[in-house]
């Protein structure tokens, strides 16, 4: 992340844009976090690196990733799986902060969703060309939990199809701040993030962060 964090940027009035039954787009939310936020991340990057996780098939994916939290999501030859230790540092991931749980937790009652409270936070990080392929969110034990995602940095195509892989998904250009929640009869849609264009942003230069939210037991 690049050394102007702090760096004031004019408020931006957040809007709402349905997605699907239960799915919403919130355009601007986490703006009114990011002097917070931004540094938060900052030092949970330096407790917990990035690192490209290989998945089961051996193959390492192109989003660098981190999490905070009671638990983190990890991937390796045994499968996916939620795990209370890093692999890489044999301790604990770092606490979740009071910001991103305060963010989290809002924009989950702002959607519809009250009471959220994430014990997983995964930190991705996009470079262009970095891209997601479409997934799922089933590794969690209870769907009843909305995910929460939200966007920092270049913008970036959010791909977000239906129950099966094979629905045509929906495009939304998710910009700095945008935050996308989806649960209820949408929590199980296929989504995904097609490969990032390259650019520089003001504040977090030439990357995208993405925090998923997720209740993971």
């Amino acid at each position: 992340m690049t050394a102007d964090l702090f760096e004031a940027i004019p408020d931006v009035r957040p809007s709402r844009e349905a997605m699907a039954e239960g799915a919403v787009l919130l355009r601007g939310f986490a703006r009114a976090f990011e002097a917070e936020l931004l540094p938060a991340l900052r030092e949970i990057v330096k407790q917990a690196p990035f690192r490209h996780l290989i998945t089961p098939g051996g193959h390492r994916m192109s989003v660098a990733m981190t999490n905070c939290g009671s638990v983190g999501w990890v991937s390796d030859s045994t499968g996916y799986r939620y795990d209370a230790i890093d692999p890489e540092s044999s301790q604990p991931w770092p606490a979740m902060p009071t910001v991103l749980r305060r963010l989290a937790a809002d924009a989950a009652s702002d959607a519809g969703f009250n009471g959220f409270e994430p014990e997983a936070c995964l930190i991705n990080r996009y470079v262009p060309g970095a891209k997601l392929s479409l997934h799922q969110d089933k590794d969690e034990l209870d769907f009843a939990a909305p995910i929460v995602s939200v966007s920092l940095g270049l913008p970036a195509i959010f791909l977000f199809g239906g129950l099966k892989r094979a629905d045509k998904p929906h495009r939304y250009r998710l910009e700095h701040g945008d935050v996308v929640v989806w649960g209820g009869p949408s929590r199980l849609f296929f989504h995904g993030v097609a490969p990032l264009a390259d650019g520089e942003h003001a504040l977090m230069g030439r990357q995208r962060i993405n925090l998923t939210f997720r209740k993971a037991r």
